[in-house]
């Protein structure tokens, strides 16, 4: 039998040409992957950084759901040491979103603290999800990681606009992920995510990630998809498991409340 890691859905597609949806997951069900993966999404956001329940274990256990029905996860991280950026890549997550990236440093110690030789210096195990429990070589294991497995950095703030030519340029960086609801607070636009600042950062990180060979991913909505698309976004998240049973318990209540009885 040979033993091969899984390549990511995500990556593939990208490189490929193709545009790449997402679904964001914030209730800890281990059991919450399976409608988005059977709906068709290709990737589930699980965050770490707002997301008191998601422990590592729900995490793995959302990561091995998701892998099951054929679908890529993206954690993004709550930022700290190396290992917690690490960790969801040893449980096998298509990638890890760093939030609140501020400059081209950070940038560079990112990549440093979770790409394998020779582009960084990523502490070495393969004895976890994602190195197949040692049943691969150590030089197959850190060569197939680096390629497969998306490092992404989040530009929510206006002081990292500055360098982000250098940001884009920084080699180990996979996506540059704009956040245009810290990004309107930051600007005290606090929800206003189609503000001009926050549409021409949108569009200036787009535009740069494009130049320096990167992949672009944001947020959006039903109405904004095709746009940001044609911007030049790559992967777009568009919808979450809070935002679904909001909708749909609204829905209820208000058809219970207009009942002529």
């Amino acid at each position: 039998m040979v033993n091969i890691p899984r390549k990511s859905i995500v990556l593939d597609k990208m490189r490929a040409g193709k545009r790449v949806l997402s679904f964001k997951l914030n209730f800890s069900c281990q059991n919450g992957p399976v409608i988005p993966a059977l709906a068709g999404f290709d990737c589930l956001w699980i965050c770490q950084e707002h997301v008191p329940t998601t422990d590592y274990s729900t995490m793995c256990a959302q990561i091995n759901c998701a892998r099951a029905y054929g679908m890529d996860t993206i954690v993004r991280v709550q930022k700290g040491c190396y290992s917690d950026y690490i960790l969801p890549l040893e449980a096998d997550a298509a990638g890890i979103m760093v939030p609140h990236l501020m400059s081209a440093a950070e940038a560079r110690d990112i990549v440093r603290w979770t790409r394998y030789h020779p582009i960084g210096r990523r502490p070495l195990d393969g004895g976890n999800a994602d190195g197949l429990y040692c049943r691969i070589s150590p030089a197959e294991y850190t060569s197939f990681v680096n390629l497969n497995r998306m490092v992404i950095v989040q530009i929510e703030d206006p002081e990292p606009l500055a360098e982000l030519d250098e940001i884009c340029q920084v080699p180990g960086i996979d996506m540059i992920f704009f956040g245009p609801g810290d990004f309107s607070h930051s600007l005290g636009y606090v929800g206003e995510l189609e503000h001009p600042e926050v549409e021409r950062a949108r569009r200036l990180i787009a535009e740069t990630a494009n130049k320096y060979g990167k992949f672009a991913g944001t947020v959006t909505g039903l109405d904004t998809m095709e746009q940001y698309y044609r911007m030049g976004y790559h992967f777009l998240n568009c919808g979450s498991d809070v935002g679904a049973l909001n909708t749909y318990c609204d829905k209820i209540v208000s058809h219970f409340n207009n009942l002529q009885l």
